[in-house]
């Protein structure tokens, strides 16, 4: 392999709780909600599936079937559809749905997950080209920047940046071209076996990671070490 794809959000990232999400936006606003409404409030946005990175909705309503379906080929699209979710929730000032998803976009609303770093850095050690393909409507190049994982990507390809979402191989071959590798010299690493699967129809070998919280996740990403060159041997080939 000369190359390795990482999904975002569910892979390299984990976005906050959905009740962390709310209050941090309450509390930005100046208002506050007792426990037990602040809860509520939280468990109707999580059904809603009002927070990106978070549980998709329990029960999309139909008007909005053909918006979510293409939510990801823009940004216009993606704040459309997460806003129009969270709406259906009522808050004590409306303005806090746009301000909800302002805060998504937020460093501070993401954590990287444990063994992501060491990866990453072991992959550059390595001379292995590292690429980020997310389906998203928002620039997450900030959020490598503050957690401090920049360094070790190579290339960034957006759903919205180029109007084609995955399984679409298209992306998948506008990331491998950007690194320069042949697909089946590439392994993309996700947690959506549909989306992130897509890659194998391009010929990318693919490898799943489990969609959990931070603190029970601490080393999914380490088995992609294991498909890799390590330098010396790579000097050798």
């Amino acid at each position: 392999m000369t190359a390795v794809l990482f999904d975002f959000s569910g892979t390299l990232f984990r976005v906050e709780p959905t009740e962390s999400w709310l209050r941090a936006v309450l509390e930005e606003a100046g208002l506050t909600l007792g426990d037990g409404e602040l809860g509520r409030a939280a468990r109707a946005l999580e059904e809603a599936g009002a927070l990106p990175g978070g549980a998709n909705p329990s029960q999309l309503p139909d008007e909005l079937a053909d918006l979510w379906a293409v939510r990801d080929s823009s940004a216009e699209l993606h704040r459309a559809a997460y806003t129009a979710l969270s709406r259906q929730v009522t808050l004590p000032d409306p303005a806090l749905h746009d301000a909800l998803y302002d805060r998504h976009m937020t460093p501070a609303a993401w954590a990287p997950y444990p063994d992501a770093a060491e990866v990453l850095s072991t992959l550059r050690g390595r001379g292995i080209g590292v690429g980020v393909v997310s389906n998203i409507g928002w620039d997450l190049r900030p959020v490598f920047r503050a957690h401090g994982l920049d360094p070790y990507v190579d290339a960034y390809v957006l759903s919205y940046e180029h109007g084609v979402q995955k399984p679409d191989p298209r992306l998948f071959a506008t990331a491998c071209a950007a690194l320069g590798a042949e697909p089946e010299d590439v392994v993309m690493v996700g947690d959506n076996r549909h989306a992130d699967g897509g890659a194998a129809a391009l010929g990318c070998g693919v490898h799943f990671v489990d969609h959990l919280p931070v603190a029970e996740r601490p080393d999914a990403l380490r088995p992609v070490l294991d498909r890799v060159p390590r330098k010396d041997r790579a000097r050798k080939d």
